[in-house]
């Protein structure tokens, strides 16, 4: 074998790791090693809700979703999204997030636009109180939203084409909150 076809393989070699290839996922968010370009909060102040929160990045490399929830004036939820580009997630079954949470109910969301508002798709996950582990979401168990409400007659979630990704608490759970968030991948 000649020496420039080694090179090649070697070099192939090195980055199929970083690609997903050999692993079998894909990296999407990790705050070990990189911040998002930009997050969104949005809670229920855009009805009239009470309920704050934010998101910050510990020097540990973790993401913290934390703040209030508040049930009044018909308030009851927060999030926060991501951009994420344009990902082509068709090959792989779901996403994987590695949390340490507060017992609470969360939900994951994925928007096919970069639109402020329309459908959602999302799926529930429960936290664990103060352990961190691997949480994995199929992808045929995220249902289209919109404000709130599943949309019965939409098509499903098309994995080709995500462009944010966003976390909420809502569920009628008044209180605080705080989710901890180390990375996201596709599997």
């Amino acid at each position: 074998m000649k020496a420039p076809t080694r090179l090649i393989i070697l070099v192939v070699l090195m980055l199929l790791p970083l690609t997903g290839f050999l692993s079998g996922n894909q990296m999407i968010i990790d705050f070990r090693s990189q911040e998002p370009r930009s997050w969104q909060i949005i809670n229920d102040g855009v009805m009239g809700g009470l309920s704050k929160s934010n998101f910050r990045i510990i020097s540990s490399g973790t993401g913290i979703f934390e703040g209030h929830v508040s049930l009044a004036n018909r308030g009851g939820f927060a999030s926060v999204r991501w951009p994420v580009g344009k990902l082509d997630l068709s090959s792989f079954t779901g996403l994987a997030v590695r949390i340490r949470g507060d017992g609470q109910l969360y939900r994951l969301r994925l928007r096919t636009d970069t639109q402020f508002d329309g459908i959602a798709y999302q799926t529930k996950f429960q936290s664990s109180n103060q352990a961190w582990e691997v949480v994995k979401l199929p992808f045929a168990t995220f249902v289209p939203t919109f404000r709130g409400r599943i949309l019965e007659d939409e098509k499903p979630l098309d994995s080709s084409a995500i462009f944010q990704i966003g976390v909420m608490i809502a569920d009628k759970q008044a209180g605080d909150f705080q989710l901890q968030i180390e990375w996201i991948k596709a599997y």
